[in-house]
């Protein structure tokens, strides 16, 4: 999983690269389609986009996986969504699914306070971590920890003979 997660990243940010030197070149010649094109309106999107052109990438990296992290914690709150969840958001050695809850566990949690505290140290450390990786390789190393610690558990588990669920990286 981690060599697919880095060579993917290493091919996502020749792509990224790529086309941020085309849509240079792009805006280089669209820059007089300004004048005449119409301004876009609404309050609340020019709050939002000026907000999020103030992040820096590493926070606006963050930002998706807070999202998905914020998805899978309110997934966790539906009554109808218990056993799935249980099944591909919990990593168990002993269960029927091994590997798709070992990289879906990672973005499990179960109480609050955990998911906030996590995403908070998230948060503080993408900036420096991102501006040193890329965001590309940030996400390989995010998801490659997960499953790694999730690998972990499930020789931890098996050592000690202890088969319960757990969540989280």
């Amino acid at each position: 999983f981690t060599g697919s997660a880095f060579g993917s990243a290493a091919i996502w940010q020749y792509e990224s690269l790529k086309s941020r030197v085309q849509t240079y070149f792009e805006e280089a010649r669209a820059d007089w389609m300004d004048k005449i094109r119409p301004q876009k309106r609404g309050d609340f999107r020019k709050q939002v986009n000026s907000w999020w052109n103030n992040l820096t990438e590493g926070q606006r990296t963050v930002t998706g996986i807070i999202a998905a992290n914020v998805f899978v914690f309110c997934l966790w709150r539906l009554p109808g969504m218990r056993r799935i969840m249980f099944t591909y958001f919990t990593s168990n050695p002993s269960s029927r699914a091994l590997c798709s809850p070992m990289l879906l566990s990672t973005f499990s949690h179960f109480s609050l306070f955990h998911m906030a505290a996590n995403m908070y140290v998230l948060w503080s450390f993408s900036s420096s971590i991102v501006s040193l990786l890329g965001c590309e390789q940030f996400i390989a190393v995010y998801l490659s920890a997960g499953v790694i610690s999730t690998f972990v558990s499930y020789v931890a588990k098996m050592a000690t003979g202890r088969f319960e669920p757990s969540l989280g990286a």
